[in-house]
């Protein structure tokens, strides 16, 4: 039904041309680069590699830049450009446990072994706008003069580790359920096999979690919200939030071992969470949330929408949309959320044309049938 539009092949071209336009901007002011984005502009560009499910961060930024900032757009980008890529294999199972920590702490524990590594965080800010930021021009910055920052005990420079798990102690006391990953069990790959629901028992967790950790990080956010006000029944502790460096392995079939490829920067995190179902004896259950590089609040909103989905496996009361699989796994994504809303905007003239002879020839059958009455 789209096709049928005279005329728009030409009006599409000419929106395409406005749309690098607009992108420039003002062709006097230098255009941005890549590095300056992956840069400064790292949680965006974090992010759109997390929810692209694709670890670039020079491809992330340019999308960026194509998209205009629009992150959902951009997400979409990177996933279409993801399709196009040859796979070779999968990866061996990365180990968060050895990661070389950049930040790492915990709000169950005051004194960590290893210790707490604040890092760089917003959370003590006070979300007062630095004008200082602002005075800046191409090429230079007027605030050249201030003083340096005093050294941090941790830096991107310095990640410290491997360090000990935060909840190991609660493990080793049973007050806390053990992980129950088989390390033999194949899991599915949302990105080759469709999902198939209703994905709510144990064995379905891994399949769970790929899809928590490429949804938009607003809805899941919204999720894990719902459940701490009371539609779900889930207001964890956070055992333990990392985020770091972690190698990633290869099993090479010719050369019969695995090899180390690189590193990749993840951040991961452990909730804490009482629960009242009679599936286990009284004792604290976890979430989990592991996402590709600098995303605590992804990372923390999938640990807490992964423990309101455990409700029937912890034999829980079903009180919140967050507790059912079905709406949270099918709801998430942004590239389908994004493109089923946005594809209203597009022409639905023969849809509309239908719902409108159906209307008038109704209201037409009404105003007959109330002629007929009145006439009687």
């Amino acid at each position: 039904m789209y096709v049928a539009v005279k005329g728009g092949e030409k009006a599409i071209s000419a929106a395409h041309e406005r749309l690098g336009r607009e992108r420039r901007g003002d062709p006097s002011i230098p255009e941005l680069r890549l590095d300056q984005l992956v840069g400064q502009l790292r949680l965006a560009v974090d992010r759109v590699m997390a929810e692209g499910s694709l670890y670039d961060r020079e491809l992330a930024a340019l999308a960026i830049k194509q998209a205009q900032g629009d992150l959902p757009e951009a997400v979409f980008l990177v996933r279409a450009y993801r399709t196009t890529l040859p796979r070779f294999g999968a990866s061996d199972p990365v180990d968060t446990s050895a990661m070389r920590v950049l930040r790492r702490i915990s709000a169950t524990w005051k004194d960590l072994p290893g210790g707490q590594l604040l890092g760089a965080t917003f959370d003590y800010t006070h979300r007062l706008l630095d004008r200082v930021l602002a005075e800046t021009r191409a090429g230079s910055d007027l605030a050249a003069d201030a003083p340096a920052p005093a050294p941090q005990a941790a830096s991107e420079d310095t990640p410290v580790g491997p360090l000990p798990r935060a909840l190991d102690a609660l493990v080793a006391e049973g007050l806390l359920e053990r992980p129950e990953a088989d390390p033999d069990a194949k899991c599915r790959d949302i990105t080759r096999h469709p999902l198939e629901l209703p994905a709510d028992t144990p064995a379905d967790r891994g399949v769970r979690l790929q899809a928590l950790a490429r949804a938009d990080e607003g809805f899941l956010l919204g999720m894990a919200y719902s459940t701490q006000r009371g539609f779900g029944a889930v207001h964890p502790f956070t055992g333990e939030l990392r985020r770091g460096l972690v190698e990633l392995s290869f099993h090479s079939e010719e050369l019969g071992f695995s090899v180390v490829i690189g590193e990749v920067e993840l951040t991961e995190c452990e909730t804490v969470s009482s629960y009242t179902g009679t599936a286990r004896p009284p004792c604290f259950t976890r979430g989990y949330g592991l996402v590709f590089g600098n995303n605590e609040r992804k990372a923390l909103s999938m640990a807490i929408t992964d423990r309101a989905l455990r409700a029937r496996e912890l034999d829980e009361p079903l009180v919140g949309p967050a507790q059912n699989p079905e709406f949270v796994l099918l709801h998430g994504d942004n590239v389908d959320a994004s493109g089923f809303v946005q594809h209203i905007k597009l022409p639905h003239y023969v849809d509309f044309q239908a719902d409108l002879s159906l209307i008038r020839g109704l209201r037409a059958k009404r105003r007959n049938k109330d002629n007929d009455h009145a006439t009687d």
